[in-house]
């Protein structure tokens, strides 16, 4: 997904010849660095997206450890049963 961000690649270029870059190294590295922003950092959609995903498992293994609570509590119960009628 591409960033939405704006990154003024043309400003940032010309900060950097004014610095004292040269106009060739001033436009690499201010298409390199847009190009990280890009590819690299992650947007606001991207946090959304994942932190659904992240309540998503954690519902999910919510009721797994849920169901294997019951299910040992079931159990547990017919074994005490079990053992009193033993007894």
């Amino acid at each position: 997904m591409p960033l939405t961000s704006t990154f003024d690649t043309l400003s940032y270029a010309k900060k950097l010849k004014a610095a004292g870059f040269t106009e060739v190294q001033a436009e690499v590295q201010a298409e390199t660095l847009s190009q990280i922003i890009e590819d690299r950092l992650a947007t606001k959609q991207d946090l959304k997206e994942l932190e659904k995903n992240v309540v998503l498992k954690i519902e999910s293994s919510k009721a797994e450890t849920i169901k294997w609570v019951a299910g040992m509590l079931v159990a547990q119960a017919v074994i005490v049963a079990t053992l009193v009628k033993l007894l």
